[in-house]
């Protein structure tokens, strides 16, 4: 049996009780598991601080000194021990919770110790809870060097396995492996990356000798998780390019010819040209067109896929459009009914609330071939919608979507249609390239002629008056405005009551305009409701939650107030402000504030007020934010469990790992060489059982 399969319970200082709670907490089963178990940060264990020198940007330290007493206090199970603590420069209390009677028994007063923990400060006095102490001897006998720390859960501490003790029970579990650990990647990809051995960057992972040491072993393991999610992503492209066959759209014919000498709405920019030639290419082929079309708000990425249905029906192919609500599908509709209305075509409109007697006339007229284009919602995916010809699929705002429901889009057809996924959420580099790898990406980067960016600016909450002044004279002048309230779930109610609060105020603040509230509680028939009297401007505000951030397009509201900015997120403030902007008229999007603010909201405010370019902001939300729960990256067919690496700080890594998967596969597209066989190994391990969602956008 392979070392690295053994059990966790039978290794020393395990035992099935721990072993018990691993699994549960950590998910950690075998020794294999607990050794890629890496810590979090390093201490350095050399130096000893004194008492006098603690502040607050300490987040461990060492002192050496004495007990000079100790006291309890509270009963029962608030029962606490605190000892007091010294090393001639000033005091510090060592505090216990649990084992009170065992701790007093084991140290003695005015005894020389090494104490080691997180300090705290409790009514202006530094305490460290449940301290590391060890007796000191002589500097020789001092732990020495980096020494790992590693991240427990509150169960685990409860039961007495704290980052300590992980790291006695990790060092048992290398000290019984006998021969070097098995490599996990082909020579040919150690020799190119520069790699050191598996085995050295375990050990030096877990026991750096040298701060050296551990930047190479960082590097190697970082590099390998890189690397198999790019290799899984490379390998099932190319599959899906040499595997599946798509429709073929050989001519460009007179629906697109028609509409773009008569009827195209405004002359087209180079970017939307450029991405039509591409998506041109890609359905001329055969191959199936799996693609992400990324485009701010407004950039035209509709005008984009109305041509290219266009293609589709010259070709004798339906095309379908789904979008994440009823809101967006009716908007879609209309801009198709209104762009196509001297064309010879039909397009109709499917979803939930269509009436039962009007879907059975669209079902027919689909499987007879009557519809030439399909707009919906989810409805779509059921069962009794079938196409006589799907030939080409757009998906509005990709992160709606899971994998399993365009997988159902796909049994349409015995053959699959190409696919246009378009997102107005601006994907950074390094998040495209692991979460939406496989798919090829097109970017439209320019606005469409008469569009004039967003003037954003920043105000304090206290001076809203000449901001009310600002917003009246926008009403007067015809303009219509939005002002958004956060809603986060854990504080909803609270926040409900802020936003009725602020929709009173507002009606105060404006007597004699009409002002309209929405938000996620109201049913749909009211939301519709509201929407519709505000895109029909008989209400001159919105007070609104952020249910209006995806895709509502009213080109007359031209000013968006977004109330304590401070708690959105860069994005989540760059796609509200994408709701204004529409019509050829200056819009203003005006974020306000309390005084005091973080570095780094600070940060998000001027960031937003210095750029409306949707990629330099995803690049910097990254950044301040950090991937964290990456939005769909489960639904990527991604083994996208990230212990080391990070994909802001390591994107040099990726770009490197990404250039050597595209290399090997290129070369061996199928891994059958002999040094290959590892990786093919490796990527089954990781992808574990799994539908090959790897052939869905």
């Amino acid at each position: 049996m392979n070392m690295l399969q053994t059990d966790i319970k039978f290794i020393p200082g395990v035992g099935p009780k721990r072993a018990e709670i691993l699994n549960k907490e950590l998910d950690l089963f075998t020794l294999g598991d607990l050794l890629r178990w890496y810590p979090y940060r390093y201490i350095d264990r050399t130096r000893i601080y004194y008492v006098h020198e603690i502040d607050n940007s300490m987040a461990y330290i060492q002192l050496k000194g004495k007990i000079t007493a100790f006291e309890t206090f509270g009963e029962g199970r608030r029962k606490r021990l605190v000892a007091h603590f010294t090393d001639g420069t000033g005091f510090i209390d060592l505090i216990w919770f649990q084992g009170v009677r065992f701790i007093e028994s084991k140290y003695k007063l005015n005894q020389e110790y090494i104490i080691f923990g997180k300090p705290a400060l409790f009514n202006g006095k530094w305490n460290i809870a449940h301290p590391e102490i060890d007796p000191f001897m002589d500097e020789s006998d001092r732990p020495g060097g980096l020494m790992a720390m590693y991240n427990t859960t509150e169960k685990m501490k409860n039961h007495y396995i704290n980052s300590r003790v992980m790291h006695k029970i990790i060092e048992n579990a290398f000290g019984m492996v006998s021969e070097r650990l098995p490599e996990s990647l082909s020579p040919d990809v150690v020799k190119q990356a520069g790699l050191i051995s598996f085995h050295d960057a375990v050990e030096n992972i877990h026991f750096p000798k040298t701060p050296h040491l551990l930047r190479d072993a960082e590097f190697r393991l970082k590099f390998e998780e890189l690397f198999f999610i790019q290799l899984n992503i490379v390998r099932y492209a190319s599959e899906r390019k040499l595997k599946l066959n798509g429709f073929i759209f050989r001519e460009v014919g007179k629906n697109l010819h028609t509409f773009y000498k008569k009827h195209l709405p405004f002359e087209l920019t180079n970017a939307q040209k450029r991405v039509i030639r591409e998506i041109r290419k890609d359905t001329a082929t055969g191959k199936q067109m799996n693609r992400l079309l990324q485009g701010d708000v407004g950039s035209g990425k509709t005008l984009v896929a109305i041509m290219c249905m266009l293609i589709a029906l010259d070709n004798g192919f339906q095309s379908c459009l789904m979008a994440p609500t009823e809101i967006l599908a009716s908007q879609h509709f209309e801009t198709f009914c209104q762009m196509l209305s001297e064309m010879d075509l039909k397009v109709a409109l499917l979803t939930g609330s269509t009436k039962k007697k009007e879907r059975g006339v669209i079902h027919a007229e689909l499987l007879s071939g009557e519809i030439d284009i399909l707009i919906g919602t989810h409805a779509l995916l059921e069962d009794v919608v079938r196409f006589r010809n799907l030939g080409f699929v757009v998906i509005d705002e990709q992160h709606r979507f899971g994998v399993v429901q365009r997988a159902r889009l796909w049994e349409k057809n015995n053959q699959p249609p190409h696919v246009l996924v378009m997102t107005a959420t601006p994907i950074p580099r390094t998040l495209a390239m692991t979460v939406y790898g496989d798919l090829d990406v097109s970017v439209i980067d320019e606005l469409p002629p008469g569009r004039k960016p967003v003037q954003t600016v920043h105000r304090y909450d206290k001076k809203r008056g000449a901001l009310y002044q600002f917003l009246r004279e926008q009403i007067q002048q015809g303009r219509q405005i939005y002002i958004v309230y956060p809603l986060i779930e854990e504080s909803e109610t609270l926040d409900l009551k802020n936003l009725e609060e602020g929709y009173e105020h507002i009606k105060e603040a404006f007597p004699g305009f009409t002002v309209c509230k929405m938000h996620g509680r109201m049913k749909p028939a009211e939301k519709e409701e509201v929407m519709r009297q505000f895109v029909a401007n008989e209400a001159e505000i919105m007070v609104s939650t952020t249910v209006i951030e995806v895709g509502v397009n009213v080109p007359n509201a031209s000013v968006m107030v977004i109330e304590s900015a401070q708690r959105f997120g860069l994005s989540q403030l760059h796609q509200l402000r994408g709701r204004v902007g529409r019509g050829a008229d200056q819009s203003f999007c005006v974020l306000i504030t309390p005084y005091e603010l973080s570095s780094d909201t600070r940060k998000r405010i001027e960031i937003m007020t210095e750029t409306n370019d949707g990629f330099v902001i995803a690049e910097a939300d990254l950044k301040l934010r950090g991937p964290g729960d990456l939005e769909g990256t489960q639904q990527s067919g991604v083994p996208f469990n990230l212990r080391l690496a990070d994909l802001v700080r390591d994107n040099a890594i990726l770009f490197r790992a990404r250039e050597i998967a595209e290399e090997l596969i290129e070369k061996d597209p199928k891994l059958e060489q002999p040094g290959h066989q590892i990786l093919r190994q490796q990527l089954s391990r990781l992808s574990g059982n799994r539908y090959e969602w790897g052939r869905i956008s």
